[in-house]
């Protein structure tokens, strides 16, 4: 039996396919979402996500949003999504130290543009590790 994924963010449909399995970082840690899986809503964790389809295993980095479970259906609501190939390691870089530089340099930033770019030097290093872990 087969899972139907679909991995959406507020810009485009990231993926849309049917998989095996799925593990989702999830704000209690990765849940492994397999046929059969009881029906659940979940917070999602900046981290990787990993999906399965047969012999294939295929990487994203993932930054905050929501998962559904219901049925054989998956739903992730994701603030940012990017699949592995799709990751450009030197804009990604780029745009960390930007994020890390305007951080050292606040001094009356308000809350909400902190934790921006908190959450952009996070989503940017799940990108370099997506990235980078077949070296």
């Amino acid at each position: 039996m087969a899972l139907t994924l679909e991995i959406v963010t507020p810009d485009a449909r990231v993926y849309s396919d049917t998989i095996d399995t799925v593990v989702i970082p999830t704000a209690e840690g990765e849940v492994g979402i397999l046929p059969g899986h009881i029906p659940l809503i979940t917070q999602v964790e900046h981290g990787e996500l990993r999906v399965t389809k047969g012999t294939e295993t295929l990487f994203l980095a993932v930054g905050g949003g929501f998962a559904e479970v219901e049925g054989d259906r998956i739903c992730v609501l994701a603030e940012h999504a990017i699949t592995e190939e799709k990751i450009d390691e030197k804009a990604v870089e780029e745009a960390m130290k930007r994020a890390e530089k305007e951080l050292d340099e606040a001094k009356n930033l308000d809350p909400q543009a902190y934790e921006h770019l908190q959450n952009l030097v996070r989503y940017s290093g799940v990108q370099l590790a997506v990235k980078r872990r077949r070296r």
